[in-house]
């Protein structure tokens, strides 16, 4: 019996179930997964460094590889998951990410590195453009921001878990075997997904009532949008600004920081587990937080534009201090700060994601993603490049953390310049609003 033909008993019109939250869970295990096998490279690099050989410059290069590759990717994985739909979209994306995870158990040099690092970033860059996408399909427009936050939040379970579990896998059975144990979660999620999801109006498990509070916002035409008429609106260039500004300073965090961590303090690779799993158990609480902060905004009565934007602000404020973390004295305060900076960083993305639903119909919002994300990998791999000859030439990680320390309070003042209202984008021919 389909969705919209199944009765609603007496009486539980206005009751509004819970599935929609279990597809949030399965977002948020992928996302976890997909930031545990990126994770693994930075955890391991201080110490893979030393046995493969490579200096700062040629880390900066491995990075950058993954960075193109999620470039390339997100430019394509965008439009493939609008036009074949979340579940197989995903299946693809997660299929080539769980190889290339384990196909950094072959590599024994730095050309190995890139090539699968590589692959990993093509494959990785699919989980972001359809993650937001089934977030759209799933959720009324007021629960999105909280939803995108809790699944977004898995970057930071995934950060958390990847110190956990990738030395003490590395020193009971070698560094080969943590990338190949993160290569069958992914696998294992694959299975799952493909064998449980569907979508809302062919889950036969959805009642009546939650498919009509899913779809209580106003309907929306369901039409192919050219990128070319995507870029022609200046909402999409605030998303781009917007990523293309922040993300680079999230790759950073990634991969840098147990190397600052093992440089400044000198950290063993058991004992980067601990700080690593304060600052991204902080930034865990920030994702949630900033999803959670933006829709009791709207609840107080603010506008969509005013709950975002004020969100953003005080996420952006979040970072300011990090500058003061590469001076710290105590390795507890620079923890901290560096907490509080990742912390902002994903209360601001689950935002920024959200921008995304806010100013463009469901049937468009995958490709904005993947051309937002697009940006953000292109300046991932600049300061990829940036930092390895920064770090080889200079040593000091000082213009870094002063980067990331402004970067936010200007992405917040582009993106109300370019999108002052938050309106939605006119994707029917008409011309682009602001």
């Amino acid at each position: 019996m389909s969705v919209e033909s199944a009765p609603v008993p007496p009486g539980e019109a206005r009751k509004v179930g819970m599935y929609r939250w279990r597809v949030c869970a399965m977002l948020l295990a992928a996302t976890t997964i997909n930031y545990i096998d990126r994770q693994v490279l930075g955890v391991l690099a201080p110490f893979l460094q030393d046995e493969i050989g490579w200096n700062e410059i040629q880390y900066g290069y491995i990075v950058t590889a993954f960075q193109a590759a999620y470039a390339i990717g997100l430019l394509c994985t965008g439009a493939i998951v609008d036009r074949f739909g979340t579940r197989i979209g995903y299946a693809v994306a997660i299929t080539i990410w769980s190889l290339a995870a384990m196909g950094h158990a072959l590599a024994a040099s730095v050309v190995g590195f890139i090539i699968a690092r590589f692959f990993l970033g093509l494959g990785e860059s699919g989980n972001f453009p359809a993650a937001i996408k089934t977030v759209a399909e799933w959720f009324p427009r007021r629960e999105r921001a909280l939803a995108t936050g809790i699944f977004n939040s898995g970057s930071n379970i995934g950060a958390i878990v990847a110190p956990m579990m990738v030395p003490v896998v590395a020193l009971a059975w070698g560094w080969q075997a943590a990338f190949l144990v993160t290569g069958v979660l992914s696998a294992t999620w694959l299975a799952v997904w493909l064998l449980w999801y569907r979508a809302p109006e062919q889950q036969p498990k959805l009642s009546r009532a939650e498919l009509e509070h899913i779809r209580s916002d106003p309907p929306e035409p369901s039409v192919k949008v050219p990128w070319a008429r995507i870029l022609q609106h200046r909402q999409a260039w605030a998303f781009v600004a917007a990523k293309f500004i922040t993300d680079p300073i999230w790759w950073f965090f990634l991969f840098w920081l147990p190397k600052f961590l093992h440089a400044e303090y000198g950290l063993t690779l058991l004992g980067l587990g601990l700080p690593l799993i304060v600052i991204f158990v902080l930034a865990d609480v920030g994702s949630i937080a900033g999803g959670w902060l933006a829709g009791r905004f709207i609840r107080l009565g603010w506008s969509v534009n005013k709950a975002r934007k004020g969100a953003m602000l005080v996420c952006g404020l979040c970072v300011v201090p990090i500058v003061f973390a590469v001076k710290a004295d105590n390795l507890w305060v620079a923890v901290g700060l560096i907490g509080l900076a990742t912390a902002g960083h994903q209360g601001w993305s689950a935002n920024v994601f959200t921008l995304t639903s806010d100013m463009f119909p469901r049937h468009a919002v995958a490709s904005v993603v993947g051309i937002g994300g697009f940006a953000g990998a292109v300046g991932g791999m600049m300061i990829a490049t940036f930092t390895g000859f920064l770090l080889e030439t200079t040593g000091s990680y000082v213009p870094l953390f002063m980067m990331a320390g402004s970067a936010y309070l200007i992405a917040l003042v582009v993106v109300h310049l370019l999108a002052p209202r938050l309106e939605p984008a006119r994707l029917d021919g008409g011309t682009a609003t602001s």
